[in-house]
């Protein structure tokens, strides 16, 4: 085999491990898809807007996989979908005819402090217990519709950040089952993916898409699908999203480093400084686990002990208690 011909082998080998270590990440968080391999491409050196097209020209065929499981298994909530892929779609078709509009040299920097901002939102989250009492009420449409705008947006100019942004708000609302917010965001990404690259198809082209690296992420993403569910079981979510939020933070910290032309002492002491935040990230993750995990064992023997034998519920209610959702995790269980 030429030279030429093994390098673009173990090329696509590398891309299609990047897709199904994404699709792991976003199984076990409801989240994370794009985020991961965006940043992953970019340090490879692609374009920024090539990066978030191919990246969601994929994404088509792994959320459509992801939807059709989550509606097998009861998870979506099709008023919560129609609500926000519609807006999702608007918001993420402007997104990415604006990316597709700016230099590679001006959309780097913008691309990569998105990704940061990201992965420090996910540093804060995943370092603090889930809120995971429920609200009355239904989810209204004024405030479904501007979030599924925003998170549109935001996905198809950062390369990912659908499910950063929607799921949080979704959970924090209190006002829908936490396996339902996550099935119901990967079933409308689906729309929000198709039109994010109809928007880079008519900005960049159909040159605009990588469809090597296209193949390689969906055949990652689509292997690692049913892994996910039983990563899940293995790996604490707490952790891998803080984990997971440190690696984006570190990455893209490269390029705005780069961009901002700091030299000398500074630039290591930045980087000091975003790896303590990101260990102290770790440990306040490691200990909202095992709060959780103590709230859990505490709740259920108390309930069984206060309820007669016969009547003794099926799942923890009380102030503390976890849901099935989120046994042994802190956060909700994806597909």
């Amino acid at each position: 085999m030429p030279k030429s011909q093994g390098a673009l082998v173990r090329k696509l080998l590398l891309l299609a491990l990047v897709g199904l270590a994404a699709q792991l990440i976003d199984g076990s968080l409801g989240m994370a898809y794009g985020l991961t391999s965006s940043t992953l491409l970019l340090v490879a050196g692609v374009a920024p807007a090539a990066a978030s097209a191919s990246v969601h020209l994929a994404e088509i065929g792994t959320t459509l996989a992801a939807g059709v499981a989550h509606w097998r298994f009861g998870n979506v909530d099709w008023r919560v979908v129609t609500r926000i892929a519609l807006p999702g779609a608007i918001g993420a078709f402007a997104g990415a005819t604006l990316l597709s509009s700016i230099s590679t040299e001006s959309a780097a920097p913008w691309m990569a402090g998105i990704l940061f901002t990201l992965g420090a939102y996910l540093l804060v989250r995943f370092a603090r217990p889930l809120r995971t009492d429920r609200a009355g009420g239904r989810l209204r449409g004024r405030f479904l519709s501007p979030l599924g705008l925003v998170a549109g947006f935001v996905d198809a100019t950062g390369g990912g950040g659908w499910g950063p942004v929607a799921t949080p708000a979704l959970l924090v609302s209190g006002r829908l089952e936490p396996r339902k917010v996550i099935g119901s965001v990967d079933t409308a990404e689906f729309v929000v993916a198709g039109a994010a690259s109809v928007g880079f198809l008519i900005g960049l082209g159909s040159e605009g898409f990588l469809l090597p690296t296209v193949a390689a992420l969906l055949i990652g993403g689509l292997i690692a699908a049913p892994l996910a569910a039983w990563l899940v079981r293995i790996v604490p979510a707490q952790l891998l999203g803080a984990a997971v939020g440190g690696v984006i933070v570190l990455t893209n910290a490269r390029t705005l480093i780069r961009s901002a032309e700091l030299d000398g002492p500074v630039r290591p002491a930045v980087y000091a400084l975003l790896a303590a935040g990101w260990l102290a990230a770790l440990v306040l993750a490691v200990r909202a686990l095992r709060r959780t995990r103590q709230a859990r064992a505490t709740a259920v023997p108390a309930l069984a002990a206060s309820a007669p034998a016969a009547d003794v519920p099926p799942a923890p209610a009380a102030v503390g208690a976890v849901p099935a959702e989120l046994a042994g995790t802190g956060t909700p269980a994806a597909r």
